[in-house]
């Protein structure tokens, strides 16, 4: 069975990417250089994709600064640090990036009917998460009635599923799955930011280093800052 991969590099995408694995799956992966505020989740999803041994691995490029609109996108919109778990729940944050999964899904299904794939795989999480409105299962439903119906492959009744292993687990048990599965967390990235290290204080970095916390187990990806010393 082939499966369309979409690839950040990652914790969530990269535990995916494994699990489609796991699954038998042959492997096709995609990530996006849409521009953003730094292209070190690149290097990382090219490491990834290359260690487990997808089919294809492609970044697809375009420009998503032509309109802003996110602090990852627009360098005049500082992204969030510091903040508490409860406070990245208030509010849909700054680092939203208008239509990026819609985006995104769009693109992997295009690959996937064009090599005739039967799933495409998206590491939405719908409770650890910064309140984005891609990343909830109404979403997700609403974009399988667009697979069926905007397709050739849906409209003869074999509809590429949408595959979203992740979207019910918390951050911890996200890493419970992928050290379960193999995943080389070392070869990850999550930090909005960028650079040598991980900043440690995005909302991106707090969340992953409180999961690991959380479960007695030290994050590999070295760090500017860690939590402890922000609190």
């Amino acid at each position: 069975m082939k499966a369309v991969v979409l690839l950040s590099g990652g914790l969530d995408s990269s535990t995916v990417l494994y699990q489609a694995k796991a699954e038998g799956c042959e492997l096709y992966s995609l990530a996006f250089d849409y521009q953003q505020r730094h292209q070190r989740e690149l290097e990382s999803s090219r490491a990834i994709a290359r260690l487990a041994g997808v089919v294809e691995h492609q970044v697809v490029t375009f420009d998503l600064r032509l309109w802003g609109g996110s602090a990852l996108t627009d360098s005049a919109i500082e992204v969030p640090e510091g903040r508490s778990l409860d406070e990245m729940n208030q509010s849909i944050p700054v680092t939203y990036v208008p239509a990026r999964n819609t985006i995104f899904l769009s693109f992997a299904l295009a690959y996937a009917e064009t090599i005739q794939a039967q799933r495409v795989y998206i590491g939405v999480n719908a409770l650890d998460y910064s309140g984005y409105p891609d990343c909830r299962p109404d979403y997700i439903q609403a974009m399988q009635e667009v697979f069926r119906l905007g397709t050739k492959q849906g409209r003869e009744g074999e509809p590429v599923t949408i595959i979203t292993p992740l979207i019910d687990l918390k951050k911890t048990e996200i890493i419970q799955l992928g050290n379960q599965l193999g995943v080389p967390w070392e070869q990850t990235w999550s930090c909005y930011v960028g650079g040598e290290v991980a900043c440690g204080v995005c909302d991106s970095c707090r969340l992953r280093l409180a999961a690991f916390a959380e479960l007695g187990l030290e994050d590999p990806l070295p760090y500017g800052v860690t939590s402890s010393q922000t609190q």
